[in-house]
């Protein structure tokens, strides 16, 4: 019984974790352009 106990609040500490990281983790990088010329050889 201990350890459903046990594993009841691991999850319910995992739910809380998962939670909190779409609030505060926002992780998207930042877009920049970049322009750059590139020459093509052609035979």
């Amino acid at each position: 019984m201990k350890f459903v106990k046990y594993l009841l609040y691991l999850v319910l500490l995992a739910a809380i974790g998962l939670v909190g990281y779409t609030f505060v983790g926002d992780m998207s990088p930042r877009q920049t352009e970049i322009v750059a010329p590139v020459t093509i050889e052609v035979n």
